[in-house]
């Protein structure tokens, strides 16, 4: 098997046996559900319910702020208790609907579509676009504006995100596993707005199964394929997977449409078959929760807006008390301090670590030993990126690329003396960028 990747990257111990082999399991939840205006990239959804109403599983109860904006929708029946600040996972107080489940879980009307090859291409990206679907592996780009690229007819590559690189993360591969169908339509209808196209779904070579089943499924699929990619993180990176999947290089400057691509990962391809094909919104997701601090680490379908705290319960609580918990990956997840938060449209995965590794090692000089330089997959190099970083340097940041930082952290990783790279990288790009916008 011939394997694909990019130059860079780091073999992180990847965890993924703590959850892999178990069956998603649904989770009902019971408690108070929060939904956060603030759950794409864009300007905030606009609450359209007030105080008491009563609503049901699928109402829609935020309108879209904009174009760049999408709407939100309960997930659940019930009645809006407030509409108020509350804190989320990254430690913002973002305002949002709170809504009292009543647990029946009664739904609003769906509209099926028995054959979506008779929609229009207008047809296809409004229904994605009414059912708030956005980036659901972190993102949180509105899908509707991505489909929506300024020249469709240079679009020659549709590319699946299935490589799942981060550590400890499994709700693609069990997604993968358990619906695949879902993950072939959705790329069909995807494709159907993109005639020239082909569909590729690049997947990571430590999924061989999931390989080899989505590869008998696009047998007599002439406009999709399989790439297996060779098992190293970023392989999942948005620039990393266009490298790897066609040979094409994007910047900090281009969008992969400037590059003839659109890439989506395995959650939002789902959701656009969804709401294509079933007329639902995005309303419930995969959610990975795992780590040794917890009871039983697997994946659940949860309803979005559903507290982690809730969740977590649902596995059985904390073996030991976690040292780290964090929000999403180990390497480019964050940490939070409190578990009664609630989950979002982009929400992944909640890790829950017996060890703080990080906080372990004691941080000494730089010995320009170049691991840094060997990691990083947009070929920079982080010790001299950080020191500008260190010194508030801007000026020369900017001159030696630092825009173009994934901020992936695997010069982190790779770095002998524990130095926070990628860390420092971040901060300083956060900066610049602050001050180009001021311009």
């Amino acid at each position: 098997m011939s394997l694909r990747t990019f130059k860079g990257g780091v073999h992180p111990y990847d965890g993924k046996e703590l959850s892999k082999e178990k069956p998603t399991k649904e989770l009902k939840p019971q408690g108070e559900m929060v939904f956060p205006l603030s759950q794409h990239i864009g300007a905030p959804a606009q609450a359209c319910v007030a105080v008491g109403d009563t609503v049901l599983r699928g109402q829609k109860i935020a309108d879209a702020g904009g174009f760049v904006s999408a709407p939100i929708f309960s997930s659940v029946s019930g009645t809006v208790k407030a509409i108020e600040p509350r804190r989320v996972a990254t430690g913002d107080m973002v305002n949002s609907i709170i809504i009292t489940n009543d647990g029946s879980f009664i739904e609003t009307g769906f509209e099926k579509c028995d054959d979506y090859t008779s929609l229009s291409n207008e047809e296809i990206i409004k229904k994605i676009q009414d059912a708030g679907v956005v980036g659901m592996g972190g993102a949180g780009f509105p899908t509707h504006v991505k489909l929506s690229p300024k020249n469709p007819e240079n679009i020659e590559f549709i590319i699946a995100n299935c490589a799942e690189c981060e550590p400890y993360l499994t709700s693609d591969y069990r997604s993968m596993v358990e619906e695949p169908e879902k993950l072939i339509t959705g790329m069909k209808i995807i494709l159907q707005l993109f005639p020239k196209a082909k569909g590729l779904l690049g997947i990571e070579d430590n999924k061989s199964d999931v390989i080899v089943s989505l590869q008998k499924l696009v047998e007599k699929e002439p406009r999709i394929e399989v790439v297996p990619l060779l098992t190293k993180y970023p392989q999942g990176g948005e620039r990393q997977l266009i490298k790897a999947c066609t040979d094409r290089e994007i910047n900090s400057k281009m969008l992969p449409a400037d590059a003839g691509c659109i890439v989506d990962n395995v959650a939002t391809i789902n959701a656009i078959y969804t709401a294509v094909v079933e007329g639902k919104p995005v309303m419930d997701r995969i959610f990975t929760l795992t780590g040794d601090a917890v009871m039983e680490p697997r994946n659940y379908r949860i309803c979005i807006g559903t507290s982690c705290k809730e969740i977590l319960e649902a596995a059985g609580g904390f073996i030991k008390e976690p040292a780290k918990i964090i929000s999403g990956g180990p390497m480019m997840g964050f940490a939070v301090m409190d578990v009664d938060i609630p989950t979002t449209k982009t929400s992944g995965a909640l890790l829950c670590l017996t060890e703080d590794e990080v906080s372990k090692y004691e941080t000494t000089a730089c010995i320009n030993c170049g691991r840094c330089v060997d990691a990083c997959p947009e070929n920079l190099i982080p010790s001299r990126l950080s020191k500008f970083s260190d010194h508030g340097d801007k000026e020369q940041f900017e001159k030696w690329y630092g825009l173009e930082c994934i901020e992936c952290g695997s010069c982190s990783f790779a770095c002998p003396a524990r130095k926070p790279l990628a860390q420092s990288i971040k901060t300083m790009k956060k900066q610049v960028l602050a001050d180009k916008r001021k311009k």
